[in-house]
């Protein structure tokens, strides 16, 4: 291995490093608790380091997010892959969505409450976005007649699940009817 390689390989773990230790501490004691000084007394490397990775707190935030919607996506695919039929398989995909929600709370701000510049829906939104939105088109796209239709289907449905996964998460819906909801969701989405 060559000095350079090395160098890239020790950057690549910093880059890491500051991301996983954010995320730690947003899970530990929420994003304020996230400052470019308390990541770096804990990751043991000066504010300088740490802004020679990201630009700002925006920024880590961001990439955070960035992982959070390559997570959600590889969630929403695997459960893609275990269902064929329309029903079970739209069943399993607002499952692993609502399910990811709720297991991530903190992850899920980053990836949508919180203003971090993410550009969603647009040719230069980063790749893990485009891959997010995409598992739900190809989940969606049986289900629309005119594929002209699909985008903004996928985005009213992605706004229902998305609505779900806030609105269970703030205590704002009625207790014990989620499966209705979700049954309610799946076979208005369905017809």
């Amino acid at each position: 291995m060559t000095v350079q390689q090395r160098r890239e390989r020790e950057r690549a773990e910093r880059h890491d490093l500051i991301l996983r230790t954010a995320r730690e501490l947003a899970e530990a004691e929420g994003w304020d608790a996230v400052t470019t000084r308390r990541l770096s007394q804990r990751i043991e490397y000066s504010q300088p380091v740490l802004y020679s990775h990201f630009a700002n707190k925006d920024a880590i935030v961001a990439a955070v997010a960035e992982q959070g919607f390559a997570e959600l996506a590889a969630a929403m695919a695997a459960a893609r892959r275990q269902e064929v039929e329309p029903q079970g398989l739209l069943r399993a995909v607002v499952d692993a969505y609502l399910g990811f929600a709720e297991a991530n709370p903190v992850l899920y701000d980053a990836m949508f409450t919180l203003d971090v510049g993410l550009r969603f829906a647009q040719p230069d939104s980063p790749p893990a976005l485009l891959d997010g939105f995409d598992q739900l088109v190809r989940t969606f796209e049986a289900l629309v007649d005119d594929p002209a239709e699909i985008g903004t289907f996928t985005e009213v449905a992605w706004a229902a699940l998305h609505g779900l996964a806030t609105l269970t998460r703030a205590g704002r819906l009625s207790d014990g009817q989620h499966e209705a909801r979700v049954d309610l969701l799946v076979t208005r989405l369905l017809s």
